[in-house]
């Protein structure tokens, strides 16, 4: 399809709001506006939202793709300060600064942090790409292996294209990890043109085959230029101090500062080492705690096929529990799979991961996606024990990130859609491992205490984001002090930090967003009193969609009008 189709691409907005003022239509027609733009410029955002007008592009790379993106938010902020909040309504004056809290992160992002002169990510960009449309199954095979060959065609100059953002010396462990997604990616190549075998006619499967091979070559003349980029490498990577305080000022966490951040990570640490010795004395009192944390991890399936059926066991017996106690109301379309992580995402992707639905396809579909190990690690059976599966099932999947993806992506505000609050995403994935256990889920105490294992780990990412960050930690330093903290094997504990390195106040969004969601359920209830009712204070949150938790707690007590009307109102654009 054309680029024009894309401008043609009906997208949705809310519905007329009863107090509407003169100047709603307008901030959507430029929040549409951007998402568009959005679209054009990153062909592989719109594949995963489920828009496949662009499946055969690659993004531009090149440093002047970037500083044309920037002088375009710029453009954008400039436009939606300038509309005059008395002339819009009370949704959509809230929109707009929702609006304004996203644009200001996104250039903290590209005009200070710049990440993206300093690693190479055009690798991981490509392999998502290529697996976006590779894994879902919106249209016939056939049809997205043409869309695959495209790509593949596109990757030598895309990949010429990235060189041009590396006007400054780059930081050495980040092209480090470059290399080995160089190392890991023409194999996934090889799955693209096995999985056009007796799917293709001949023409295209030879295409298929000289696609991949070119695209193979393209990538190790790239993994020599990024070896010669490690003569002149850095090691600095640290965003410092001062700089981590505006980030933490920008992202809206409830006033609360670094400092405090850090210190509710240091209480929690404490709290639930706490309780996870309590706990493994509830299972054997005549051991020690790290014989019974031991003895659960010895307890795990024999194969890794056994794990991934294990893991789909886990998340069907939560989602029934969800149901059958009311605890959030799980809508009966929603659909998850789950699969084996790509060999070029595992050494950042230890443990699981989950990509959401995307909102603009017919039949919207999250991808749960489980490591076998990172660098074939004989031990890594022993992270898919029992206890762990049931955890991250009730994270990954139900009541966490797949429900709560699911019913956010029905909200029809772009603007929403776009913000990001891994606080609220992350937090809700912590919150309902607490949740589902307080409501009988798997509640013996090898489950529980897995999850005060899992929440001593997120405690270690509030520490280790901040303290990282600011100079404090080297890299071996974390990955000793998150070895020792959490009993992780050394390889997944330093692909752990690894990650850490180049998303500062990411991490830390997972306890913080679980500590802050309690605290916003406790207020909700003092608020409401006998009014109060779980069902609903999770059916309002998830339908506000992934928004900061102080938007939440802003939106809960104004009333807002409940979801099902904003989708029965929505529009399409």
């Amino acid at each position: 399809m054309s680029e024009t189709d894309l401008a043609l691409i009906p997208l949705t907005r809310p519905g007329r709001a009863p107090d509407a003022g003169p100047l709603d239509d307008r901030f959507y027609d430029l929040v549409e506006a951007r998402l568009r733009r959005i679209f054009r410029d990153h062909p592989d955002s719109a594949t995963f939202a489920g828009i496949h007008t662009e499946d055969h592009r690659l993004p531009d790379g090149s440093r002047d793709a970037v500083e044309q993106e920037i002088a375009d938010e710029r453009a954008h902020l400039a436009a939606i300060e300038a509309l005059d909040p008395a002339a819009l309504s009370a949704e959509v004056r809230l929109e707009r600064e929702l609006e304004l809290h996203n644009l200001r992160r996104s250039l903290f992002d590209l005009e200070v942090h710049r990440v993206w002169e300093r690693r190479s990510t055009a690798l991981d960009t490509l392999g998502d790409a290529l697996f976006a449309v590779l894994a879902r199954d919106f249209a016939p095979l056939a049809e997205r292996l043409a869309a695959l060959a495209s790509r593949l065609e596109a990757v030598p100059a895309f990949l010429d294209q990235h060189r041009t953002r590396a006007t400054r010396p780059q930081v050495r462990l980040w092209q480090t990890l470059e290399l080995e997604s160089a190392r890991e990616l023409p194999a996934f190549f090889d799955e693209i043109v096995a999985a056009g075998r007796g799917v293709v006619g001949e023409a295209d499967q030879r295409r298929l085959e000289r696609a991949a091979a070119g695209a193979s070559a393209a990538v190790e003349a790239y993994a020599g230029w990024l070896r010669a980029t490690l003569d002149d490498a850095v090691d600095e990577w640290a965003l410092g101090p001062e700089l981590l305080d505006e980030l933490v000022g920008r992202r809206a966490f409830d006033g609360l500062d670094t400092s405090t951040i850090l210190a509710i990570g240091e209480e929690q640490l404490a709290a639930n080492k706490a309780a996870r010795v309590a706990t493994a004395r509830e299972i054997d009192p005549t051991v020690d705690e790290a014989t019974v944390v031991d003895r659960i991890k010895r307890d795990h399936p024999a194969t890794f096929a056994e794990a991934l059926e294990g893991y789909r066991d886990a998340m069907r017996r939560a989602r029934q529990h969800l149901i059958d106690h009311e605890i959030v109301t799980v809508p009966p379309d929603e659909r998850l799979i789950v699969i084996e992580t790509p060999a070029y995402q595992r050494h950042v992707i230890p443990f699981a991961a989950y990509f959401e639905p995307p909102k603009f396809d017919r039949d919207p579909t999250g991808i749960y996606v489980v490591t076998p190990s990172v660098g074939n690690d004989p031990n890594a059976m022993r992270e898919h024990n029992w206890s762990s599966i049931s955890n991250t099932s009730i994270h990954e999947a139900y009541p966490g990130h797949h429900l709560q993806l699911s019913v956010a992506n029905r909200h029809p505000s772009l603007t929403r859609f776009l913000t990001d609050a891994p606080e609220f995403v992350e937090g809700w994935g912590m919150y309902s491992e607490q949740l589902m256990r307080e409501q009988g889920f798997d509640d013996a105490p090898n489950f529980r205490l897995n999850m005060y294992t899992d929440a001593i780990w997120r405690a270690c990412r509030i520490i280790l984001d901040v303290r990282m960050h600011r100079g404090e930690l080297s890299v071996d330093e974390a990955v000793r002090f998150l070895v020792e903290q959490t009993g992780f094997e050394t390889a997944n504990a330093r692909a752990e930090v690894h990650r850490y390195t180049y998303t500062p106040t990411y991490q830390l969004s997972y306890l913080l967003g679980k500590v802050l969601l309690l605290q916003l359920r406790a207020d909700e209830q003092r608020r409401l009193g006998a009014a109060f009712s779980l069902h609903r204070f999770h059916d309002a949150l998830l339908a506000n969609g992934s928004l900061p938790i102080s938007f939440q707690r802003r939106l809960l007590r104004a009333n807002e009008r409940p979801a099902a009307e904003h989708l029965a109102n929505g529009r399409p654009a």
